[in-house]
């Protein structure tokens, strides 16, 4: 009997704890030989799943990782997102690939400009998110602060399933408001290990007898307060992605984690249709299907390889059978497909629907490619976003010309940057939607490629898509050709020198597109 599978990502702001809490959820799964191998150096702490040079200097996630393990006979697929906005795209992508969402909201920030604009990526999709309020061992707001918040400015029913007993100086622990119990930090570093204690409710008068006088009295007085003036859990107003269930915890402390794998394991969808041409995909029909959303390059830099991420959407996937890329168009026998945990992999001989496997290739997948054994459906809802940010790529040395071409190649099939060529002029353009986006290009440029390149501003700010009837983008190119580009796919695009001249040339060719987005 196939397992039941739980596919989700971990979205926030940066700093939020992000990575501890995906390294306190690995160690809770069983993946102790694996997880929390967090080397510490000074403030510069990184998580195993931060493999990239870039991610080490910077201690952060510039990419997704994908990591795979098994807890009471559910296999869970946790996909850790980049928290920093300028990697949105990369971000978005994998969304598309996940069925749930974990929303981290540090207790002093509440609700960051980059947690909401991820939300409304899970909004769009009406995937259900679980909250996590983190750092309540530390000086925060109220809680009922942070909830009114969440309700507010995410337009979401909120339903707390634990509150804190005290915060920062005076944190003695968290309840848990649906199983009665009470969970302490031990010992000089506070941690939580694991000893739960049970009560009839928060009434108990045992209470009394392991939390202070005030930390009683604010526990009892809050926790009722909060049960009674929200919303009561309703599994399905949660897996419409109406209501939110809250928990309050601290990932480093190891409060609250249990209970998200619990409530990921108990209340999270399984494998949800996947929207598709002609119809959405449903997850118990035989035909294999899946989709690309993530290509990443030199995983090992030994080896010089390319990853697709692809999630299997329906059917059961077994090593050695052939899927037809829709972007190809012929059939592909996928021999080595993998599965993840970070940096370490194996080989996969089967696969289920909500799995995410990594196929070896060499350009021969894209991100959007649909995989499907009949080759008769294409996912939908994968799009490239117009640049914000356009840069020319200099050359240090002209020699490597070759070299800097299958650089940008590689890096925009990952979604690092886009490239356009110039319909006149010899330096390639680049745009990316944030400013560290080009940073990371140039380390991985010198790392990976060893080509040795700087960037200049361009003369463009940001970039559209043109369509319409060829004859009119025909007369449109020839009189605007200086300001035309093709991307990696041979589209034109509109290099605009500003806002105002996108305006400006809207208006006056009123029968063609100017597209900020552009499916793949």
């Amino acid at each position: 009997m196939t397992k039941p599978r739980r596919t989700f990502a971990i979205i926030s702001h940066p700093d939020a704890g992000k990575t501890t809490l995906t390294e306190k959820l690995l160690l809770k799964g069983g993946a102790i030989h694996l997880a929390g191998e967090v080397k510490a150096r000074g403030d510069n702490r990184r998580a195993r799943s931060d493999w990239m040079k870039i991610e080490q200097q910077r201690g952060i996630s510039v990419t997704s990782s994908v990591m795979t393990f098994e807890r009471n006979g559910i296999v869970f697929n946790l996909l850790d997102t980049p928290g920093h906005e300028d990697f949105s795209e990369d971000t978005y992508r994998t969304l598309t690939a996940v069925d749930s969402a974990i929303m981290v909201i540090d207790a002093a920030s509440g609700i960051e400009a980059q947690t909401l604009k991820l939300f409304e990526v899970c909004r769009l999709r009406s995937v259900p998110i679980i909250t996590f309020v983190n750092k309540v061992d530390r000086e925060g707001r109220d809680p009922f602060e942070l909830l009114d918040e969440v309700a507010d400015k995410l337009a979401l029913d909120v339903c707390p399933m634990s509150w804190p007993a005290g915060m920062g100086g005076q944190f003695e622990g968290v309840y848990d408001l649906v199983n009665n119990q009470l969970h302490q930090p031990t010992g000089d570093s506070k941690q939580y290990d694991g000893v739960t204690r049970q009560f009839t409710g928060l009434d108990d008068p045992k209470l009394a007898e392991v939390l202070s006088e005030s930390a009683l009295e604010r526990l009892t007085s809050e926790g009722e307060l909060a049960q009674g003036g929200y919303s009561g859990f309703d599994l399905e107003a949660y897996q419409n992605g109406d209501l939110t269930p809250v928990f309050f915890g601290s990932a480093l402390k190891q409060f609250g984690v249990e209970e998200l794998i619990e409530a990921i394991a108990d209340y999270a969808p399984s494998p949800r249709p996947q929207p598709a041409d002609p119809a959405p995909i449903d997850p118990a029909s035989s035909d294999v299907t899946g989709f690309i959303f993530k290509i990443q390059a030199n995983m090992d830099p030994q080896h010089r390889d390319r990853i697709a991420f692809m999630r299997l959407c329906s059917g059961e996937f077994k090593r050695g059978m052939k899927l037809t890329p829709s972007g190809l168009g012929k059939p592909i026998a996928i021999h080595s497909p993998i599965l993840f945990f970070a940096q370490d992999r194996e080989i996969a001989d089967t696969a289920e629907p909500g799995d995410i496997i990594g196929i070896p290739n060499h350009g021969t997948l894209r991100v959007g490619d649909t995989l499907s054994e009949k080759n008769q459906v294409r996912i939908t809802g994968l799009p490239n976003f117009a640049p914000e940010i356009l840069r020319r790529v200099i050359l240090r040395d002209p020699t490597k010309t070759k070299q800097l071409r299958k650089a940008l190649d590689d890096l925009s099939e990952e979604g690092v940057v886009q490239v356009f060529y110039p319909e006149i002029g010899a330096n390639w353009i680049i745009g990316v939607v944030g400013q560290l986006q080009l940073e990371v290009l140039v380390s991985r440029l010198e790392a990976e490629y060893k080509v040795d390149a700087y960037l200049e501003q361009a003369p463009f700010e940001t970039a559209r898509w043109i369509s319409g009837d060829e004859a009119i983008v025909d007369a449109f190119a020839n009189i605007n050709q200086s300001a035309l580009a093709k991307d990696r796919d041979n589209n034109l695009v509109f290099l605009a020198r500003s806002a105002w001249d996108v305006g400006y040339q809207e208006e006056r060719n009123p029968d063609l597109k100017f597209s900020t987005t552009r499916e793949r």
